[in-house]
């Protein structure tokens, strides 16, 4: 048995302490800060399963945790007071469902095999992450963002139905399924899982996705067709050629190219860029590259080459000739997917992780401060990264309180990543990425507050600093920096739907709010 996200061993059914897989288990999860060692792993394979479970586990009292793909980067599996963990890894399945005709898929598929399966299937997709190993479970509970959402949306926004095992306030434990009709009346519990967060309102053991405005009973009609080609674009910058001015303005082009290219009908919305910039690593490490651009552009498009032209240029304007431009690529649709998995999965160990929503490109104040930090060899961290992405487009056509995904007037969504391998560095990784983040916003309070520049954070990067007074001083709480607006009404369907508050963790909806 190994311990590989992509194809998870195949246990099934109650798991406990000395059995074989249960140290597999333990440690399934992406961040190696953290183990789950619960007095039992539930591994199911239905929702009847997951009824029972959930009805055991509230009977006797024993806190639970949820979990799909293992990608959570806060302790929530791990936390101590957790008894009883409802492992939905097993829970794979992808298919075509004629009586909704929308697209079932359960919680524990793995996006590289959603998108093969839908694709090789149907000739559609859904607009989610990049990552080829994160889970479907909480990945579109939390909104669901990713390289096709400039030109068609975040994942939630293809939701059509939510299957959620829940517990009333008489301890009943039920299946409940919820649509997008506003007339269901379990339409709240829908619009909870379209951004509310994951294992927050009850177990979610199936999705139904079908397009707004999708006609007909034609599977290839009921989703997204994405392109069949991409054409890739790759800029390296080499950290002795990255001074401070240098950075200055490669931030500044990138922010500035966005600000006038996020609009929905924008034909900048058929791209999509990051800009991940790096940390220098610990002596003995490649210190060469300071930062690496890239663009994937919509290969049908007739304008396609001059588009990632445009933007190479605009993101490398001023910079001399020492950025290093690759030749550009045509690569399938699934290929192109494929190698955007390949750089993002790459970071494996101990994490800290933050995000943030940018309205504007970073300031030059702004851009000196993550220079300092990532320029400085004062750190206890064998990697680090702040990866710019674009964002806006299609996502921004969808009001604020549509969805649970309030974060709709944004430009650029910020990932901040610090890992490393041993734990006597964990303090120093964690302070390391800490004091960054506080000072990158000390203008607000060490967070990005929801306003005229940024947009709160994002769920599905879940950093329980937010909620700590100590790194965030704005006095904005938590749930107004994730959810911005939608924090109240989330309240509201969690004292609803999970009135015994069976289903929380540390950035929970608290219904007692």
């Amino acid at each position: 048995m190994t311990d590989n996200a992509a194809t998870p061993a195949r246990v099934t059914g109650a798991v406990h302490p000395g059995d074989t897989a249960y140290q597999d288990l333990s440690v399934r999860g992406l961040n190696k800060r953290f183990t789950a060692t619960p007095e039992v792993f539930h591994v199911v394979t239905s929702t009847e399963d997951v009824v029972r479970v959930v009805r055991d586990a509230v009977a006797n009292g024993r806190r639970i945790a949820v979990r799909s793909g293992g990608h959570g980067y806060e302790n929530v599996a791990g936390d101590p007071a957790v008894r009883v963990v409802v492992d939905l890894g097993e829970l794979r399945e992808v298919s075509f469902d004629a009586e909704r005709k929308a697209f079932a898929v359960e919680p524990g598929a793995r996006l590289a095999d959603v998108y093969r399966t839908l694709y090789e299937g149907w000739g559609v997709t859904i607009p989610a992450g990049d990552s080829a190993t994160v889970g479907l479970g909480g990945h579109v509970a939390g909104g669901g963002f990713g390289s096709l959402s400039r030109a068609e949306g975040m994942a939630a926004d293809h939701l059509l139905a939510v299957e959620v095992v829940v517990v009333d306030a008489s301890g009943e434990v039920r299946a409940v399924v919820a649509t997008r009709d506003p007339e269901d009346p379990h339409h709240d519990l829908w619009w909870a899982h379209t951004g509310g967060g994951g294992g927050n309102f009850g177990v979610v053991t199936r999705y139904w996705f079908r397009s707004p405005g999708a006609t007909g009973d034609d599977p290839r009609t009921a989703l997204p067709r994405p392109p069949a080609t991409m054409l890739a674009g790759t800029v390296l910058f080499n950290r002795d050629a990255l001074d401070r001015a240098a950075f200055r303005t490669l931030v500044a082009n990138y922010g500035s190219w966005h600000e006038a290219n996020s609009a929905p009908d924008s034909a900048g919305a058929s791209l999509f860029g990051g800009l991940v910039l790096l940390g220098r690593p610990r002596e003995g490490g490649d210190a060469s590259m300071g930062a690496v651009g890239f663009a994937h552009v919509d290969g049908e498009r007739p304008d396609a080459a001059r588009l990632l032209d445009d933007y190479i240029a605009h993101l490398t304007a001023g910079l001399g000739d020492f950025p290093a431009v690759l030749p550009a690529e045509v690569l399938p649709w699934l290929d192109a997917k494929q190698a955007l998995a390949q750089s993002q999965d790459a970071e494996i160990g101990r994490q800290k992780v933050k995000s943030a929503f940018l309205r504007r490109g970073y300031d030059e104040a702004e851009a000196d401060t993550l220079y300092d930090y990532l320029d400085s060899g004062d750190h206890g961290h064998d990697t680090s990264l702040v990866a710019l992405q674009s964002y806006g487009g299609r996502v921004n056509a969808v009001a604020p309180d549509a969805t649970a995904s309030a974060q709709r007037g944004s430009v650029i969504q910020v990932f901040l990543m610090n890992t490393w391998q041993d734990a006597a560095d964990d303090a120093a990784g964690v302070d390391w990425m800490r004091r960054l983040f506080r000072d990158l916003y000390a203008k607000s309070g060490g967070v990005p507050v929801p306003g005229d520049d940024h947009e709160g954070c994002y769920i599905n990067f879940p950093d329980t600093d937010m909620a700590d007074p100590e790194w965030n001083t704005s006095g904005v709480p938590w749930e107004d920096l994730y959810y911005l607006g939608n924090a109240a009404r989330l309240r509201e369907i969690k004292a609803k739907w999970d009135p015994r508050g069976v289903f929380r963790h540390a950035l929970s909806p608290r219904a007692d709010d």
